[in-house]
């Protein structure tokens, strides 16, 4: 059994980057074989809006890394636990039909519930 605590990621903003750096410790913190989980908060919804992408798109494909909406669906796929902000989705003017199915709508208290008592918690 891994010693390790969940870690569980807020991000607060809109920024795309921030969403790429909590994608990254995310799926780190599964590969080293621990549970992750991540909580789009207010303003950050809208980062989900469809078809998701980020201006750095080229830019990290051009090195050979994945665009935002790729390392979302790798993210997903490693069993990164993602979830958005019921408020924030109506803040950023979208509905839930469009998210992928993975994706949960919740708040802070069932975010921090699912993540339990014993966690790291780190802010993006």
């Amino acid at each position: 059994m891994n010693e390790r605590p969940p870690l569980a990621l807020v991000l607060v903003s809109a920024d795309p980057v921030r969403l790429r750096a909590a994608l990254a410790f995310a799926r780190a913190e599964v590969a080293l074989g621990s549970e992750a989980r991540i909580f789009l908060q207010g303003e950050a919804a809208a980062l989900l809006r469809p078809p998701i992408s980020a201006p750095q798109d080229a830019a990290w494909r051009a090195a050979g890394e994945p665009g935002l909406a790729d390392l979302l669906d790798e993210a997903l796929d490693d069993g990164v636990a993602i979830s958005l902000c019921q408020s924030g989705l109506a803040l950023a003017g979208f509905d839930a039909s469009g998210l992928d199915r993975r994706i949960e709508l919740s708040g802070p208290v069932a975010f921090l519930a699912a993540a339990g008592p014993h966690i790291r918690l780190l802010s993006f």
